[in-house]
């Protein structure tokens, strides 16, 4: 009975597990690719501030395509959209793989193609599909399904691509990540938008240039789109640098690993508990909590004598709190203006989320050849969780007036 009321029809079914194995292989892939800079910099001679630039481009790629495939989900169903998105990621991985690969063109296979790749197959879009399928009682939860899985991605896949990093070398390893990518291409023909007789709202007539209108008039969205930019910011430091970071603090080779396979272990529960928690109590609150424990756990990380421990709380604490942002995000967008457009409005939320990312990608590397040392983009890191843990507070979390009177 409880099945029943949580999946309205099994389209939603289908969907949601199809969304989460998505997520699974294209955040698994994306998670590891600070442990290849070292290879990198041996066989193709990238320098640490190309391959943070690369991370950096991919990132900003992924956050300015996330709105067009969002747009192409919203109109023409989530599963065109990201089939699209996997043709572009394979061709990325696959061109780093057999060259040409390096210059210009390892910042276009790394940067430019993984990056449109990860647009619509990374978790915005197969997320935001998920939420049309799911009401409002229910919908966070279903999208911290999605989350969690893409957490799993990131426990799994640094604790296999470590182990073939070191037993076949970073070619075969890319290869591995292009199966798995044909894998996740197949799975998305199975991630489809509900028809207009499984949508859970009535239908409307605005305009995509209206929904934007919409949106960009609303202070509350204004201020989630600028809290995102923080987030961005915090996970693509961590995921791109710490590997880099623990070495130089003395640490081995494989702390780092484990590290970014704690993030993903402990993230599926912070995801999960987010999307719980969003269902019973203020989601601007939540996310106000969780930016401000971002900078504490930064705060003893860098702080504290390295060592093992440290290093592993910091993996679990900061985990924890890794991608529980984005149900809440998420829900707040759709709560506001509903889920005809949730792929095109999360999408632009997102790109925030991007810029903040190429910041953390590149200003991550540039301040370490510069200076030495990551103590300045840890210092920035801290001041933006301050700014994030304020900047959410004055969000009104309520339906626009179009919604409200329909």
């Amino acid at each position: 009975m409880a099945n029943q009321k949580f999946f309205r029809n099994k389209t939603a079914l289908v969907t949601l597990i199809a969304a989460c194995l998505v997520v699974l292989v294209s955040l698994g892939v994306r998670q590891t690719f600070g442990m290849f800079f070292a290879d990198f910099k041996i066989d193709l001679g990238i320098s640490l501030t190309e391959s943070g630039l690369s991370i950096g481009l991919q990132m900003l790629m992924w956050g300015l395509t996330g709105p067009i495939f969002g747009a192409i989900a919203d109109k023409y169903g989530g599963h065109k959209a990201i089939a699209l998105a996997f043709l572009f990621y394979i061709a990325g991985i696959y061109f780093l793989y057999a060259g040409p690969n390096t210059g210009i063109f390892f910042q276009v296979d790394m940067g430019i193609l993984v990056g449109i790749g990860l647009g619509g197959t990374a978790i915005s879009i197969p997320m935001a599909v998920v939420g049309k399928h799911f009401p409002l009682s229910n919908r966070t939860i279903a999208m911290s399904l999605v989350t969690a899985f893409g957490s799993f991605g990131y426990f799994l896949s640094p604790l296999l691509t470590a182990y073939s990093l070191n037993e076949y070398g970073w070619q075969i390893t890319l290869m591995a990540f292009i199966f798995a990518l044909i894998i996740g291409f197949i799975i998305s023909y199975y991630v489809k938008s509900p028809s207009l007789k499984e949508s859970i709202e009535e239908q409307n007539s605005q305009s995509t240039l209206d929904a934007l209108k919409e949106a960009f008039d609303s202070k509350s969205y204004l201020l989630l789109v600028s809290g995102f930019f923080v987030c961005g910011f915090h996970i693509t430091l961590v995921g791109t640098h710490v590997p880099t970071y623990v070495t130089d603090r003395g640490l081995e080779d494989w702390t780092a690993a484990a590290i970014l396979s704690l993030i993903g272990l402990f993230n599926i529960f912070g995801s999960l508990l987010s999307g719980y928690l969003s269902t019973k109590i203020s989601k601007k609150i939540i996310l106000s909590i969780i930016y401000a424990l971002r900078g504490i756990s930064i705060v003893l990380f860098i702080f504290l004598p390295a060592s093992n421990i440290n290093a592993f709380i910091f993996g679990a604490s900061f985990g924890f709190l890794w991608l529980s942002t984005v149900p809440a995000t998420s829900g707040i967008v759709a709560q506001m203006f509903g889920t005809k457009f949730l792929g095109l409005l999360y999408g632009v939320v997102f790109l925030s989320h991007q810029i903040g990312s190429f910041f953390g990608a590149y200003l991550g590397g540039l301040f370490y050849d510069l200076y030495g040392s990551y103590d300045y983009a840890w210092y920035l890191a801290i001041a933006l969780s301050i700014f994030a843990a304020i900047i959410h507070l004055p969000i009104k979390e309520e339906a626009v007036l179009r919604l409200k009177t329909n």
